[in-house]
């Protein structure tokens, strides 16, 4: 199988003792890309050493809502300066994680509607697909996503939706981000949706170190583990593992501008 991992915080401190022997590991059981995802200002120019630093490693850059605390307004005009220095670099492939969540009571809702809505600009100036967090908010996300009607679309990352919003994302040219939380037998709602999902909208994930899946409960998440999130995901829809991979590798390149046939 040859996998892609949409969606990494390999630039944590969780990996900073083994960083290059889980990197490895993955490669080694097919795992040829990972993204690594800028949350905050503080954390850019880690995730861009980590990805410049070795092949198959890929960066992304924006302001997670979940940290509105400390985002700053400079910060927004040095997100923009930012991809115009990395501007045509292969390894900067989007805008992300950025996103809305309702989850958490104490966010301001305003404040993170006005984030959101700047860097969906960001992203549209640089054309540059985005990578969304939403947690409790599709409804206003999507009703967000419909104004912008971004041209490079992106990835909704660790779908937990309904079929509804699923189709709504689909139609506007996302692709849903599958991993770890599936793998629970007690996520019934979610494994329903996911089987009837098309092949075509979907792409894998880990979200390491977090959303462990459910054969390592409670543990670090890893790169290393997507395969087996593959196997148990293709099980659950009926297809084979290698079926899926080669879909979802299809669609991640697809929506990157890579080349599948240069995924070795």
């Amino acid at each position: 199988m040859r996998l892609i991992d949409t969606h990494t915080h390999i630039d944590y401190q969780d990996f900073d003792a083994d960083r290059r022997e889980v990197l490895a590991r993955s490669h080694s059981l097919g795992v040829h890309r990972v993204l690594i995802m800028g949350v905050t200002h503080a954390n850019w120019e880690r995730s861009w050493q980590l990805a410049t630093s070795a092949e198959g490693l890929y960066a992304a850059f924006g302001l997670h809502p979940i940290y509105l605390d400390e985002h700053q307004p400079s910060h927004l005009l040095e997100l923009r300066a930012w991809l115009e220095r990395v501007a045509g670099h292969p390894k900067c492939c989007a805008v992300g994680e950025i996103g809305l969540d309702y989850f958490l009571k104490d966010l301001n809702r305003d404040e993170q509607q006005q984030l959101l809505e700047a860097q969906l600009d960001i992203a549209r100036e640089h054309g540059k697909p985005v990578l969304l967090h939403v947690r409790r908010a599709h409804a206003a996300m999507i009703a967000t996503l419909k104004r912008w009607r971004l041209p490079r679309a992106g990835i909704v990352h660790a779908f937990a939706g309904s079929r509804e919003e699923a189709r709504e994302y689909i139609k506007l040219g996302f692709k849903l981000g599958l991993g770890g939380a599936a793998t629970w037998p007690q996520a019934s709602r979610l494994r329903r949706v996911i089987a009837e999902l098309p092949a075509s909208a979907l792409v894998l994930e880990t979200d390491s170190p977090d959303m462990a899946p459910s054969f390592q409960a409670y543990q670090r998440n890893s790169p290393e583990y997507l395969p087996e999130i593959c196997r148990q995901l293709a099980e659950l829809r009926g297809e084979s593992p290698e079926q899926l991979a080669e879909a979802c590798l299809h669609n991640t390149c697809e929506l990157f501008g890579w080349q599948p046939d240069a995924v070795p």
